[in-house]
């Protein structure tokens, strides 16, 4: 391919264009994916906002025929002597902690639930555990139905070897791990505690993003950018001057 602009010419060599049109490809492509990411957690975080809409009861329902982030309300019966400490949770400002999921066993009879009854600081030390005791007598409770909250990368088993007391910690446990550690089936999502419900610790609730969808539109600018540059980059490389001899030769 060549063509002649003004005192200029365009022949850029093949591998040239093949290189171009490749690195084009994959910075269009991951610019879109980013967008994609975007809109997937503007959704997610759209739905979570509005949870408050509708507070269903959920006496006879399992969990999986309720969408993530419906607002329910429920009759149950806390376990108190075996509660799991969640680590490496943060509070809304930043704070170490723990979130404290408890086992509730369902009044009508479907079997057990974590509730997560908020958020508690760390102790003087990793062997200072919080206060978490709670009433063992029915109550109605209500919250927020999501999931286990899990890790870009867990390194490690959820549990300290050999650990076998209560409250338990665990680091980014998978149900199977939370399931192992009680000894019974659990419902596949949690109940985030409302936080005007009793028994509870710091409960300011906010979708499990990671980051915010912002951040995705922020990438997919970049890559965007890297293929405007790419372009610009392609055409500054391979027009060039011509010689002037050739151009008296023409004239």
């Amino acid at each position: 391919m060549s063509l002649r602009i003004g005192k200029r010419s365009f022949a850029p060599p093949i591998w040239s264009v093949g290189l171009t049109a490749l690195g084009l490809a994959v910075f269009v492509s991951l610019g879109y994916w980013q967008l994609g990411r975007a809109q997937e957690k503007q959704a997610r975080f759209d739905a979570f906002m509005s949870s408050s809409d509708e507070v269903v009861d959920a006496t006879g329902l399992g969990f999986d025929e309720l969408a993530r982030y419906q607002r329910i309300r429920l009759r149950g019966t806390y376990d108190a002597t075996r509660q799991i400490l969640l680590d490496n949770m943060p509070s809304a400002a930043g704070r170490p902690g723990y979130r404290v999921l408890t086992p509730l066993e369902r009044a009508d009879g479907r079997g057990w639930v974590l509730v997560d009854r908020g958020w508690v600081p760390l102790g003087a030390t990793r062997d200072d555990l919080p206060d978490v005791a709670v009433g063992a007598d029915e109550r109605e409770l209500s919250g927020t139905l999501d999931e286990l909250p899990i890790p870009g990368v867990r390194v490690g088993p959820a549990a300290a070897p050999g650990a076998t007391s209560w409250p338990r910690v665990l680091l980014f446990p998978t149900l199977s791990d939370v399931e192992s550690a009680l000894g019974v089936e659990v419902e596949s999502r949690i109940i985030l505690l409302d936080a005007g419900v009793p028994d509870g610790f710091e409960r300011k609730w906010r979708p499990a993003l990671g980051f915010g969808p912002e951040r995705h539109l922020g990438y997919a600018v970049q890559w965007f950018a890297f293929a405007l540059v790419a372009i610009v980059l392609f055409v500054a490389l391979n027009l060039k001057r011509t010689d002037p001899a050739e151009d008296s030769l023409e004239s």
